[in-house]
Order: structure tokens, then sequence, then C-alpha cells
């Protein structure tokens, strides 16, 4: 039965400089509301060599995190919107996207990624792999460009897609999706979905493989690297368990031409430092002094679990020398009387 509800999204390939709100450069797909997974296409459930893909994802939820509730999962292939349906399919539906979730035959083009990771990694037991964080490529792009880094200046999807070179149009309707959170966090539990739930929830993928294909012809081979060893740190980043991600992936290997050049880059790693009780305001400091500046003094990024948790952890990510500096200024921090 044909879907009722329609989107558009931006043609291939590359319309140029043109924005992807002009009407020649869109295709019109329907919208398809998964509740069994013989809705969805045979080559995401069945990942092959031969049929690799890019698809955008994202998940949608309440307090989304190891604890909170999946409810929906959003898929964007070139030819249709797929909204699993996780309320309805519950989690026969949800783990039957496990092997597309985990194959390195699919590319997931996500905009942040870590507490969707981390939802699917204890709830289901799933392992996010190959992933595209758009939100780590702009920041890369940046660095290309000779932006000076600056600590926690992580570009939010409005802003993206607002960016000329990756969309420029106006995500308004997000803030209305938002408004509608902040009166009712359980807005994405609610069945059937709504008009405005099943546009909110394409419209947060439906953009994100033509931004993937924008964004990986402005990079070069040594960020390309940077962009899947930093998605698989970021993916597993709050996914921390006694197993210490040994049941994860290997990270991407560096490749052989940046080995042999002299500035080749270093190795990338994820520390995870546990902080004893009521040492936490010590690390942050008053007014977050203390960590803002660790971050300034450090090339790497820091992060905490705040009130989704974990609660007693920070999670460094970046290059080795510049992790373990940041790690043992956080260690210093800890000693201090707050």
């Amino acid at each position: 039965m044909a879907s009722p509800h329609k989107t558009h999204i931006p043609l291939p390939p590359d319309p140029g400089d043109k924005p992807i709100e002009n009407e020649e450069c869109l295709s019109t797909v329907p919208i398809h509301v998964v509740t069994h997974a013989s809705q969805l296409p045979a080559e995401f459930l069945q990942p092959s060599h031969e049929k690799q893909l890019v698809i955008g994802f994202d998940c949608e939820g309440v307090d989304l995190c190891r604890h909170g509730t999946l409810c929906i999962m959003q898929l964007a292939f070139s030819n249709g919107i797929y909204l699993v349906d996780a309320i309805e399919g519950g989690e026969t539906l949800v783990k039957a996207c496990k092997p597309a979730l985990e194959s390195s035959y699919i590319t997931k083009v996500i905009h942040d990624c870590k507490r969707d990771s981390e939802a699917l990694y204890f709830q289901f037991g799933i392992k996010l792999h190959n992933v595209v964080d758009t939100q780590i490529a702009y920041s890369l792009i940046k660095e290309q460009e000779g932006q000076t880094r600056v600590p926690d200046d992580y570009i939010s999807f409005v802003g993206l897609l607002a960016d000329p070179r990756f969309g420029g149009i106006s995500y308004v309707e997000k803030e209305e999706v938002r408004i509608l959170l902040r009166q009712d966090p359980k807005f994405w539990t609610y069945r059937p979905l709504s008009e405005l739930m099943v546009r909110a929830a394409a419209d947060d993928v439906r953009f994100l493989p033509f931004i993937y294909h924008k964004m990986v012809e402005k990079l070069n081979q040594r960020s390309l690297w940077y962009l899947s060893v930093r998605g698989a740190l970021y993916s597993r980043c709050f996914c921390i368990s006694e197993n210490n991600f040994d049941d994860w992936p290997a990270l991407p290997p560096l490749p052989d031409n940046l080995i042999a050049d002299e500035n080749a880059p270093e190795e990338e790693i994820l520390s995870v430092l546990d902080v004893p009780q009521g040492k936490m305001g010590c690390v942050i400091g008053k007014r977050g002094a203390n960590i803002l500046s660790i971050k300034e003094s450090c090339s790497a990024e820091i992060f905490f679990g705040g009130d989704k948790g974990p609660p007693d952890k920070v999670f460094i990510v970046g290059p080795v020398k510049q992790v373990r500096k940041a790690a043992a200024m956080i260690r210093g921090r800890m000693l201090q009387i707050y």
C-alpha cells in the first residue's frame, strides 16, 4: 500500500550552488512508518559488500540514553524515508536492524551520535558502527580552513542546515518541536504518529545523505581518517561497561600513505576517568572555570555524563598525548579541596 506521507530530499548528483529548497533540486519520496521488519529494504536488513549504502540516521525518544525510551529510528535512503516505530514494533523490530547498524557496509550519517549510540547499546545490545558524524565533520572542515579550535564549539543541526555550503535552509519547525517537547517530554511516545511527528522525524534525516556528500568532497585524506576514527570513538563514548569496549569493532587503521608522511597523525584514543564522589565540583570548578582551562590547554574533547549519566565519569577523546595531558590535569583537580 502506498504511503500517505511524502517529503522531499536533495537530488543526486550534486545540484551545485543552488539552495536545496529549490524545487528543481528536490525529489519527492515516500515516508514509510515501519512496524515490522518486512517493511524495510532487503539491502538494509541483509548488508553486503555488493550493495553498500549511505543512509541518514537518527533516533527520537524520551531522555534518550542508557535508560530513557527509544521511540523512533529514522532511516533516510535515496528513494524514501523509513520511520522505524520502536513503540509499536518493539524490541523485535529494533533488533532486526542490528546487522545493518553494526555493519561496515552501511554508512550511518548522523549528527551527534553519542546518546543515540548509548541507547542502542544498553537497551538493545547494538554497537553502532561505521558512523559519519556531521558534527565532527564540520569541525574538521573548520580546522582545514585554518580556523582556531574553540572548546565546546559544536555546530547544531539547525546551524549546519543554515550553512549555505550544506543546505542554506532555515529549519524553523525544529523549534516548534522543541517547545512541544519541553511542554510534554513524552511527545514521541504517542500513537498513532501525528502528521507533525512524521514530518519532524523525517526532517531530521532527509538532508543527511546530501550533507555527507558535500562534506566528504571538502575533506582531505587526513581529515577523512580523523572523521572515521572519531566517529568510532564517539559512538562508544558513553557505552562504558565492565569489558572496557573489548567487544567493539577495531578502530579504523591509519592509511599507509599517511603513516609514511613525516607529519603522520597521532593515534586517537578514548580515555574514561572515574571521579570520586564529591570531586566533580573540583574538576569543573566555579562556573566551569577549571574544565574550561583544561580544554583550552589540550587538543582533546572532554565530555561529562551530566544528568543522563554516568555522573561519576569523564570521557576524553583525542590524540594520545593530548588525552594523557588532559587526564593528568583532571586528576590534579581532583586532589584540590573544593
